[in-house]
């Protein structure tokens, strides 16, 4: 028997995907899609707070630069990984692509998000407008509906065109969905395409973050990644040195 938790339905849109839904439940708010899909977390008391193993693998990969002064993230969600990028690393300009124009407003009117003046986000398909979207030191691609990973996910073209927008030293970060045997889905289309140079960070919530070079001459540097991991974990008010263990080249 699971506790009964006592939801608050905060907020209730409908758009031509379906349904979005703002849930308040004790002290954390949950963005879902759909029949109860969980999108995103919030700790209220704390928007920037990385609840799941997952956003802070991807803010691992994010931490394998030295210096990011730029980002763009493709699916936006209640902004929580957008708010802990902003508070913790030196990011002076931040592009968030979005799909549903209500998950923006829900995000800003119910779950934290700032409105950051370093922060642009742009409602439209990510597929679409990553031609226009300024070249970044880190680009995040987290395009999930309530029947898991869009179609970007596995679009060759797509994840190769995020690869060429990051900026030299850039890395791309992508949350991608496990198989049952532990791998990334698209596992050898995404071995071809990045010619197994990159490296995965496997979570417990059942997907494996992708950590990818902007080029086949960089490599991960796990001693300053580490170091930058360490200086940061008072800030956080979590160590991250667990997951950093947990990575591993391409499979």
């Amino acid at each position: 028997m699971t506790e009964e938790r006592v939801e608050l339905l905060l907020a209730e849109v409908q758009d031509e995907f379906g349904v979005i839904r703002v849930l308040e439940v004790a002290d954390y708010r949950f963005l879902e899609f759909g029949d109860a899909i969980e999108q995103s977390c919030v700790f209220t008391a704390d928007p920037s707070w990385l609840e799941y193993d997952y956003t802070r693998a991807m803010l691992i990969g994010a931490l394998c630069h030295e210096q990011p002064e730029s980002a763009l993230f493709l699916g936006l969600g209640a902004g929580t990984l957008t708010q802990a990028c902003l508070k913790f690393l030196p990011l002076e300009d931040v592009e968030a692509i979005e799909l549903r124009p209500d998950v923006p407003r829900l995000a800003i009117e119910y779950l934290g998000l700032d409105d950051d003046p370093r922060l642009y986000i742009r409602v439209g398909d990510a597929i679409e407008l990553l031609p226009t979207a300024e070249p970044a030191d880190l680009i995040f691609v987290d395009l999930y509906t309530d029947v898991g990973p869009g179609a970007g996910h596995l679009a060759w073209n797509f994840l190769g065109d995020c690869q060429k927008r990051l900026n030299p030293g850039g890395w791309l970060i992508i949350n991608q969905w496990a198989t049952d045997d532990g791998k990334p889905l698209g596992a050898a289309l995404l071995r071809g395409l990045y010619h197994r140079h990159y490296w995965e960070l496997p979570v417990k919530e059942g997907n494996v973050i992708l950590i990818v070079p902007a080029d086949l001459d960089q490599v991960l540097d796990m001693q300053a990644l580490t170091a930058r991991a360490e200086a940061l974990a008072p800030q956080l008010g979590y160590s991250l040195a667990s997951l950093i263990k947990a990575i591993r080249p391409a499979t």
